[in-house]
């Protein structure tokens, strides 16, 4: 029989080694990484089937598609494309700095938590050309073809006329005469109710994420950032990229998505924490100033179908270990960390409430 310290130090070895190899981010300058799916998804002829190994890509004049299931696609960093069931879309493009794609069927929905500078995000819809360059939250349909802009502005193109398309706004794609419109936003359905969810999980998992890059050391983050190349950050560096990108979280199973600097809001009112400001809030007392929102008396934050502990929101959130383990998140690209991809395992959420995009 072994000596007790010997299997320990055994099982220290092993589990060190699985945060290790973990923690290697592999870096992709491209739009169109598959990061959750449900049911029956197709990229190409091939069915796409759940894996914690690789995400999928939907490469440039390819076609993703859905019968009974549904999508969650990466774009630009900070800018989500979820569609829904019996639909497609092709890649037309999948540079960062021009991502295009066409609807082809069905719904989709844009959730664009963030627009970095120097990317573009195109979508292309029977007759018109729509230009996504605002923090908001934008629903298709293909039959009939038309936006609905629930927040942000669109920049709609159909021939040679260009129509903002506001908040509470829709315009019919299917036609150059079609006028700008008003639309109920509490009209939802089940593809905007998925997506609401979705985005709720993807936000509690940026908490425990944007902490452990805190805890990991790093220090080119925040409002003095810096290219991590410029200052010798090598790409298999937990480091690497440590902010403005997307990030996969092993405890949550899922992408989620990291702000630099200051924190920023969803559309759907959720908030993403950057690791310069997490720690301040969410895993050191608060000072009470009365109200609501405890630190600051700001929104602190609230996602409802998770309940709150001393140490942050959800017992995984709060034991979540840190320095050593937190590696395991480190797996982080411009775009995704293939390497920890678990690209179509991830879990539920509740509903949410609305909100704004807010520092």
């Amino acid at each position: 029989m072994k000596p007790i310290w010997k299997v320990a130090l055994f099982v220290v070895t092993l589990v060190l080694s699985a945060v290790s190899v973990s923690a290697q981010p592999v870096v992709s300058a491209k739009s169109g990484l598959v990061a959750y799916i449900e049911g029956k998804v197709f990229n190409g002829d091939q069915e796409l089937q759940p894996s914690l190994t690789s995400f999928p890509e939907v490469k440039e004049k390819m076609v993703l598609r859905t019968t009974e299931g549904r999508a969650e696609v990466l774009l630009t960093p900070g800018v989500f494309l979820r569609i829904g069931e019996n639909s497609s879309f092709r890649m037309i493009t999948n540079r960062l700095i021009d991502t295009r794609l066409e609807l082809l069927t069905g719904s989709a929905v844009v959730e664009a938590n963030e627009v970095a500078k120097d990317t573009n995000l195109t979508i292309v819809a029977d007759k018109a050309t729509i230009l996504i360059a605002k923090h908001g939250l934008y629903r298709f349909d293909m039959e009939p073809a038309r936006v609905k802009v629930f927040e942000g502005v669109a920049s709609v193109s159909t021939g040679e006329q260009t129509s903002p398309v506001a908040a509470g706004k829709m315009l019919r794609l299917d036609t150059t005469s079609a006028s700008v419109e008003k639309f109920d936003k509490e009209a939802t359905d089940a593809l905007d109710r998925w997506s609401r969810r979705r985005a709720e999980n993807v936000a509690m998992a940026n908490v425990s994420s944007a902490k452990q890059i805190h805890d990991y050391g790093c220090s080119n983050y925040g409002t003095n950032w810096v290219d991590p190349l410029a200052v010798g950050v090598p790409t298999n560096s937990p480091c690497y990229n440590p902010c403005g990108g997307w990030r996969y979280n092993p405890w949550y199973g899922m992408v989620t998505y990291i702000p630099c600097g200051a924190n920023i809001y969803s559309p759907y009112g959720y908030r993403y924490w950057s690791p310069l400001t997490v720690a301040r809030v969410y895993y050191v007392p608060p000072v009470n100033r009365g109200g609501y929102g405890g630190f600051g008396g700001g929104n602190r934050g609230f996602y409802p179908s998770m309940g709150s502990t001393s140490g942050g929101y959800s017992g995984a959130v709060a034991s979540a270990p840190s320095m050593g383990a937190s590696a395991g998140s480190m797996a982080s690209s411009g775009a995704t960390g293939a390497s920890s991809a678990g690209a179509s395992s991830a879990g539920h959420g509740g509903g949410g409430a609305s909100g704004g995009h807010g520092k």
